[in-house]
């Protein structure tokens, strides 16, 4: 039976809504495990990522190590005049966050920690589900999509992008769309998947 991107979004959502604290904390350090291996993180320097939120797998331990090595480390932020882009700000320990309209932390918008998408090395994309095409299953919103639609490994390759994923978001197959960008990478704590 084929699901719908609505009902595998559902799904996998709710799949990932039951892993216990333990199972989440354990995910979160076995996850930086799988990308301390990898060489774009390695020599990344300055890194986007988000915040975990719904049973996201939760990149606290990531952004804690980045911090450590005196990486920058940024976050999206809702574009206030541009519907469904992102903006991504400067993080650190002493960073006021708010909710935004979806009730995600966020830092508060200041023009002067704004970082140029290119200027990133990495990116650290949150996503729904995958498949062992590349295929990333987001939200729904689009952020993601309208941030990497010019990401090209040899045109625009900055900043790289790598999908983070618990074991359990995987899937069969996604039914892709036009404006669906797959990501070369995804990272759950148990492999790195690369195409």
């Amino acid at each position: 039976m084929n699901l719908s991107r609505q009902q595998i979004r559902q799904h996998v959502r709710e799949r990932r809504q039951q892993l216990s604290d333990a199972d989440q904390r354990l995910a979160a350090e076995s996850l930086l495990c799988q990308l301390q291996s990898l060489p774009q993180f390695q020599n990344a320097n300055r890194v986007g990522l988000y915040l975990a939120n719904d049973g996201e797998i939760d990149p606290e331990p990531v952004i804690q190590h980045l911090w450590h090595k005196g990486c920058d480390v940024y976050l999206p932020v809702l574009h206030p005049f541009s519907k469904g882009h992102l903006l991504f700000l400067h993080y650190d320990r002493n960073t006021l966050l708010i909710r935004n309209q979806y009730g995600i932390p966020e830092p508060r918008l200041d023009a002067t920690a704004i970082a140029p998408l290119t200027s990133l090395d990495l990116l650290l994309c949150p996503l729904v589900a995958f498949d062992a095409e590349g295929n990333r299953l987001g939200m729904g919103g689009g952020f993601y999509d309208r941030t990497l639609s010019r990401w090209h490994p040899e045109a625009n390759p900055a900043p790289y992008p790598v999908g983070l994923a618990h074991n359990c978001q995987q899937v069969e197959a996604l039914p892709a769309q036009e404006w669906d960008v797959p990501l070369p990478m995804i990272a759950t704590p148990d492999k790195v998947w690369q195409w």
